[in-house]
């Protein structure tokens, strides 16, 4: 089983199937609401999903039809869901447990901080492709 939750404690969740691939979002969006060079995210079936202190959890629409679900009380960024879809992306900075998942690949380099070097060997895309 793998399992994650806020800082605080107040959200938690675990996940019964698989993690999809690892993807290092660098967009301007992930950048700021992370406070972070970039975000790693990975798909999870919103049936795989069991959510633990949903009244804890506070949504964004940062874009239209993508919103982003986080702890009210720490701030901690948990998953973003977008419409239409049978599945999240998981926040990975949120998890408890290890992973089996590989990095796939970078996206939205073009919109990458300045001050940030990618050290890696794993593609890049300049936008999410």
């Amino acid at each position: 089983m793998i399992t994650g939750s806020c800082l605080c404690g107040k959200v938690s969740y675990e996940i019964s199937g698989e993690v999809g691939d690892i993807v290092h979002c660098h967009c301007v969006t992930c950048r700021k609401a992370h406070g972070a060079a970039f975000s790693s995210v990975a798909a999870v079936k919103d049936c795989d999903f069991a959510l633990s202190g949903q009244e804890w959890l506070s949504a964004y629409e940062s874009s239209p039809g993508k919103v982003r679900y986080f702890c009210s009380s720490c701030g901690t960024q948990i998953y973003a869901k977008r419409e239409r879809t049978e599945h999240l992306i998981l926040r990975l900075g949120s998890l408890d447990t290890d992973l089996a998942s590989k990095e796939k690949n970078h996206i939205w380099v073009s919109q990458k901080a300045n001050w940030y070097s990618i050290t890696n060997n794993l593609p890049e895309c300049q936008e999410f492709e």
